[in-house]
């Protein structure tokens, strides 16, 4: 059942969704070169419950991190280990405080030791890129009266067109009192098919985006989430709520670029 936020609810959103965004920022910062994801994990709690919020992925389901980090092949739900980063390596952060009973999911992806673009493989930047661009196409497409087929169709066209592939399996999601609600997001999809969106829902738009096929398979672990053919994947999510003209994006961090 989908939740229509009341103008108090949306308040508690707008604050967790902050508190999202600076989270990823924070340990955005700590992706270097011989960093394991496990001191990455223990700095999100510490950060988090000092902030006076607790980690949504923590026991969420048995899942045993305060976040998700992704690496490389990862397409989701990577577990924290004690593997230390190395140069070139592809890393997903997706953080979920709980702020006064209300959540902030967000996401983003980065290259380890890369000072700037020029120091990325042309190829990896362009998946980085279509990514996060995608993202923005799906976003784009939130208003009330449109569908969530419309989200998906906008981001399954951007990322065929750029020759990547949309991984089906795992969608955006309905947030708020609930880590995962109605409605489900996919992020492909037809025009005009699909719940219609309404003003006062709170959802997440996070396309994962593969170099090679879109095909997955998860691990014995039954989290870690891989690419079938071992290529790289890459996603980027936010938090948005639907408003009366339009969209308002929840989780958006200072500085971020937009499309």
């Amino acid at each position: 059942m989908v939740t229509i936020k009341s103008t108090r609810e949306i308040e508690a959103m707008r604050k967790a969704g902050a508190l999202a965004a600076q989270c990823l920022t924070e340990m955005l910062k700590l992706v270097k070169v011989g960093v394991s994801p496990l001191e990455i994990d223990r700095a999100c709690s510490e950060w988090t419950l000092a902030k006076g919020a607790v980690p949504a992925p923590l026991n969420y389901h048995g899942f045993p991190g305060n976040l998700c980090i992704s690496v490389n092949d990862v397409v989701c739900h990577g577990i924290p280990d004690k593997r230390a980063f190395k140069k070139g390596d592809l890393v997903n952060l997706d953080v979920t405080p709980i702020l006064d009973g209300f959540h902030g999911d967000t996401n983003a992806t980065v290259v380890v030791g890369a000072a700037n673009e020029s120091e990325v493989d042309p190829k990896v930047q362009r998946l980085i890129e279509t990514a996060r661009l995608s993202m923005w196409e799906g976003i784009r497409q939130v208003r009330p009266g449109a569908t969530v087929g419309d989200i998906g169709h906008a981001i399954q066209t951007y990322v065929e067109n750029v020759g990547f592939s949309v991984v089906a399996e795992y969608c955006g999601h309905g947030i708020g009192r609930g880590f995962h609600e109605d409605p489900i997001v996919p992020h492909i999809g037809r025009r005009g098919q699909g719940m219609k969106l309404r003003e006062g829902m709170t959802f997440t738009v996070e396309p994962m985006v593969n170099m090679g096929k879109r095909e997955i398979f998860v691990e014995k672990d039954k989290w870690t989430v891989r690419t079938q053919d071992g290529s790289l994947s890459a996603q980027f999510e936010h938090t948005i709520l639907v408003t009366s003209s339009g969209f308002e994006v929840l989780t958006a961090r200072e500085g971020e670029p937009r499309g």
